[in-house]
């Protein structure tokens, strides 16, 4: 009896210690270069932030945010008997005479390079970010450029286009060598039951762009005799596809010779629609990545693997082929997850993610889904899914949006991230630790897919 009592202090005081748990900011004195930021986490016991209450879920999350004024600024957070003291700097931001801008250079001659970098991104414009990628270069491609902006190189793109490509992952042949056009002997194309392919026969790598649209175009540049120094080869989709939306196609030179492969319609079993689908489901993070943290302490990486194989039975249930990324507590790279996808041939790429806020906004103003795509053909699903999402479960509509994030630059799978809920937000973080709320979003995503390819 007397061992039961200690264990029950023990408990008690146990409890008492672990009342107040604040997960943001991650330490008493933390720099912030923003005018607010927020308080996370949680407790058992009201909670006041210099003498100011603070508004609990019923979880015992909270989410509270602070205007910020230059210097330091002392936060008392009271939690019954407990007290925690936080000194957040803001830096002051002296006013600058001038803002650098990188101004063009023009090269007095031309120069020539090849790319050292495996999949160096070939821009539109001369920033490393942003919804600007044209193509991604493999090793030992020639380029010619024109001139320079800050970190970049401007490329000469047959004779009317240009790009820009980082100075990082190009180097300069010896000697004074001068880049030639490439020549293109022809192409041919092979018909088989999953892909329209075409196989360009170049006598060495050149720059290239795959453009989706109708029609669909590959580009060659720096080609000769072709009109403007380029090839262009237009696919007309809407006929190929027999009215049909594009459902992933990939281009990548094997030695000199460019592979072309477009998909080709798919058969829908109108009763199981989803039937011998090959589809990735990707649980974001994983291992020593743990993600965002939640009000209530909880890991991205443990909630997304726990949807994630939601959605995996769901999808197996109704006779979808499912490939998953990662099914344990493991980490997995960016280029690996995709490479897994590609790997079994994937039609569809889904990763699951919890979001998150920067300092600065307020995490009570923002909840629900948010759907990530890059390319053009991924949106239509991606309106899909959320929309089911919103009518089917009630989750608030984050909006679909267009993004640069490596999962979605895949273009072999209608390729999206799903960031399902903010786990800095009370209530959603609730739901993202509710089994039930985590079957039926998955649910909703099977359905949406159902209703997808039965309309593709």
């Amino acid at each position: 009896m007397k061992k039961l009592v200690i264990l029950l202090g023990l408990m008690f005081a146990g409890s008492q210690v672990l009342a107040l748990d604040v997960v943001y900011p991650k330490k008493n004195d933390v720099t912030v270069n923003a005018n607010s930021t927020f308080f996370i986490g949680s407790s058992q016991l009201p909670v006041k932030i210099n003498n100011q209450p603070v508004t609990l879920h019923p979880t015992g999350a909270f989410a509270y945010v602070v205007n910020l004024k230059n210097g330091d600024n002392t936060f008392i957070i009271e939690s019954g008997e407990e007290r925690q003291i936080f000194v957040i700097n803001k830096p002051v931001i002296k006013a600058s005479s001038a803002i650098h801008t990188p101004v063009f250079q023009a090269y007095a001659d031309k120069k020539s390079y090849y790319v050292t970098t495996e999949n160096a991104p070939l821009r539109s414009t001369p920033v490393d970010a942003g919804i600007n990628r044209k193509a991604h270069l493999p090793r030992n491609v020639e380029i010619l450029a024109d001139g320079e902006q800050g970190g970049f190189h401007r490329v000469i793109l047959g004779n009317s286009e240009k790009g820009w490509i980082s100075k990082t992952n190009v180097k300069a042949y010896n000697g004074g060598y001068t880049s030639s056009p490439a020549t293109l002997s022809g192409y041919e194309y092979i018909d088989s039951d999953e892909y329209f392919t075409f196989i360009f026969h170049l006598d060495k790598k050149t720059p290239f762009e795959m453009v989706e649209g109708e029609p669909f175009l590959m580009k060659f540049y720096n080609v000769k005799d072709r009109p403007d120094n380029t090839y262009v080869m237009d696919f007309p989709v809407q006929e190929a596809m027999e009215g049909r939306r594009l459902l992933g196609y990939s281009g990548e030179y094997q030695g000199n010779d460019f592979v072309l492969k477009i998909r080709k319609p798919i058969i829908i079993d109108k009763r199981k629609p989803l039937h011998n689908l090959k589809i990735a489901v990707d649980a974001g993070h994983g291992g020593y990545e743990s993600g965002a943290i939640g009000c209530l302490g909880d890991k991205e990486k443990d909630i997304t693997l726990s949807v994630a194989k939601y959605l995996e039975a769901e999808l197996k249930k109704r006779g979808a082929k499912v490939i998953m990324t990662r099914s344990d507590d493991t980490y997995v790279g960016l280029k690996e997850r995709v490479d897994i996808a590609n790997r079994d041939d994937a039609l569809v790429l889904l990763s699951i993610h919890g979001n998150a806020l920067p300092d600065g906004q307020d995490p009570n103003k923002n909840r629900g889904t948010s759907i990530y795509y890059y390319y053009n053909q991924a949106k239509p699903l991606a309106d899909t899914i959320l929309n089911t999402l919103v009518s089917e479960i009630g989750v608030n509509n984050d909006k679909v949006r267009q993004g640069s994030l490596a999962l979605v630059r895949n273009t072999n799978a209608l390729s999206l991230l799903i960031e399902v809920s903010y786990l800095i937000n009370p209530e959603d973080n609730a739901n993202l630790i509710n089994p039930e709320f985590q079957r039926q979003y998955a649910k909703a995503i099977a359905d949406s897919l159902e209703t997808y390819f039965l309309n593709e």
